[in-house]
C-alpha cells in the first residue's frame, strides 16, 4: 500500500484502515503523513506490531481492535503522545513494561483478550463506557508503573548485590596479593639472614684458621729463634770449658815437672802461689759454667 493510496483513506486529521486485510503496518508510508493522528487498523489479520510501529510519536489515537495480536512492541512506551488505544480482541497475554511510560494514555480497552495475566486483566475491569475505559487505562497505566518500579528496583538490588560482591571479591584478591607480597618479603628476608648468617660462619671460620695459622707461625719462629741458639751457646760454652781445661791441666804439668826439679827456685814459689790462685779462680769459673749451662739445658 503506498503513499498515495493511503492518502485516499484520509478524512482531515483520521487515516481509516479498517477492513484493508493488513497483515503489516505500513510504516514507512504512515511516518510520510504526519497529519495523520488517528490511526484505525480495526478488523485486519495483525498478529504483531514491527519495532519501528514505535516510531510513529505523533499519533494521538489507535484503533487495533479485532486482530491477533499476541503481543505489543517492547518499546511501545515511545509513542508519548499516545492518549486513545483500543485493544478490544485480540491474543494479547500482556503487557510490555514500557506501557509505563504512557502518561498522556487517557482511554484503554483490553476486553476480550481471554489470555490476558489475570491480574492485568483484574486491574483492567470493564470498558463497557467512555468512563470504565478511562479508568481503565489510568489503572493499567499506574499498575504497569508499579511493575516497573519494582523491576527497577529489584535491578538495582541486584546490581548493588553484584557490586557488593564484587567488591568482596576484590578485597578479596587485594588481601591475596597482600598475603602474598608479606609472604615474598619473608622469603626475600629469610634468604637474607641466611647468607648473612653463611657470610658470617664463613669469615668467624677464615679468622679461625688465620689465628691457628698465626699461632702455628709463632710457635715455629720461636723453635727456629731459641732452640739453635741454645744448641749453640751450650756447645760454645762446652768447648771452651774444655779448651781451659787442657790448657790449664798442660800448664799445671809443666810447672810441676819444672818445679819438682827445682823446688828452691822463687819462680816456682810464685807460680805456687799462681797456680792455686788459678786453680781457685777455675773452679769458680767452672761451677759458673756449669751453672750457666744448667740453666740453657
Amino acid at each position: 500500500m503506498g503513499k498515495e493510496s493511503l492518502r485516499d483513506h484520509l478524512d482531515g486529521n483520521e487515516l481509516d484502515l479498517s477492513l484493508s486485510n493488513l497483515t503489516k503496518v505500513p510504516v514507512k508510508e504512515l511516518a510520510a503523513l504526519p497529519k495523520a493522528t488517528r490511526l484505525d487498523l480495526s478488523c485486519n489479520q495483525l498478529t504483531s506490531l514491527p519495532d519501528n510501529f514505535c516510531t510513529l510519536t505523533h499519533i494521538v489515537k489507535i484503533d487495533l481492535s479485532n486482530n491477533s495480536l499476541t503481543c505489543l512492541p517492547e518499546n511501545i512506551g515511545n509513542l508519548q503522545n499516545l492518549q486513545h488505544l483500543d485493544l478490544l480482541d485480540n491474543q494479547l497475554e500482556h503487557l510490555p513494561i514500557s506501557f509505563a511510560n504512557l502518561r498522556n494514555l487517557r482511554w484503554l480497552d483490553l476486553k476480550d483478550n481471554d489470555n490476558l495475566d489475570k491480574d492485568l486483566k483484574r486491574v483492567a475491569g470493564d470498558c463497557l463506557d467512555d468512563k470504565q475505559c478511562r479508568e481503565c487505562a489510568k489503572r493499567v497505566v499506574a499498575y504497569m508503573s508499579a511493575i516497573q518500579t519494582e523491576l527497577e528496583t529489584q535491578k538495582l538490588k541486584k546490581l548493588e548485590k553484584e557490586k557488593k560482591k564484587a567488591a568482596a571479591r576484590e578485597k578479596k584478591q587485594e588481601a591475596l596479593r597482600k598475603e602474598k607480597q608479606v609472604q615474598k618479603q619473608l622469603e626475600r628476608q629469610k634468604k637474607t639472614e641466611e647468607y648473612e648468617a653463611a657470610m658470617a660462619a664463613k669469615r668467624r671460620k677464615e679468622e679461625k684458621k688465620e689465628r691457628k695459622n698465626a699461632k702455628a707461625a709463632g710457635q715455629k719462629a720461636n723453635g727456629v729463634q731459641h732452640t739453635p741458639v741454645k744448641t749453640k751457646s751450650g756447645s760454645s760454652c762446652l768447648v771452651v770449658f774444655i779448651t781451659l781445661c787442657v790448657t790449664l791441666v798442660a800448664l799445671g804439668l809443666g810447672i810441676y815437672f819444672f818445679c819438682e826439679s827445682d823446688k828452691a827456685n822463687a819462680l816456682c814459689v810464685d807460680l805456687q802461689w799462681v797456680i792455686d790462685t788459678v786453680v781457685t779462680t777455675t773452679k769458680e769459673r767452672t761451677q759458673q759454667l756449669r751453672d750457666k749451662i744448667a740453666s740453657y739445658m
